[in-house]
């Protein structure tokens, strides 16, 4: 295992409930941002951007589109969407010199925030775009999840461990 170099994503699928393959896209995935505060006065020598455990700024992402379809308007519906992006990455294992396969799986539940229908050009894609706001995300490597944010349920997972479980427990949610 310690001989394995991740090369790159071969192929990844965007589905609608987890079945419904919605179109051909690229996906701009979340950049996790956490919430801080500046902290400063007597004790500290300077300032200290201190983040708030488990508390993340807004996270977004977006879905290019070749062309506009059913699918990408649907989208723009004011409700959560559950998006299912499925991949496939590349990793050789050099100590056996033999590709391997490394499925890869990012699940969205995301409200839309913006539409792009983009531009009717000919010969050309239509570069349509959905933005949305994530209010779930998980991300599963070889079957095991190891992120999951849910802003509304006080979770933020990184490898199995709930940053947020003691403020669960103080809330009473636990």
């Amino acid at each position: 295992m310690a001989n394995q170099v991740p090369q790159k994503l071969i192929n990844f699928r965007v589905y609608l409930d987890g079945t419904d393959l919605i179109g051909i896209a690229d996906v701009e995935l979340p950049s996790m941002e956490p919430m801080t505060d500046t902290v400063k006065g007597a004790g500290i020598a300077g300032e200290v951007d201190s983040p708030t455990l488990g508390h993340t700024k807004s996270i977004t992402c977006t879905l290019n589109w070749r062309t506009v379809e059913k699918s990408t308007l649907s989208l723009a519906a004011y409700k959560a969407h559950n998006l299912d992006l499925r991949g496939a990455y590349q990793v050789y294992d050099a100590g056996s010199g033999e590709y391997l396969v490394r499925p890869v799986r990012v699940v969205l539940l995301a409200e839309p925030k913006g539409l792009n229908l983009g531009k009717l050009d000919v010969g050309v894609t239509a570069g349509a775009s959905n933005q949305f706001e994530v209010l779930y995300i998980k991300v599963d490597i070889d079957g095991v999840t190891e992120l999951e944010i849910d802003k509304f349920n006080y979770i933020y997972k990184v490898n199995g461990i709930n940053e947020l479980a003691r403020v669960r427990a103080a809330l009473g949610l636990d």
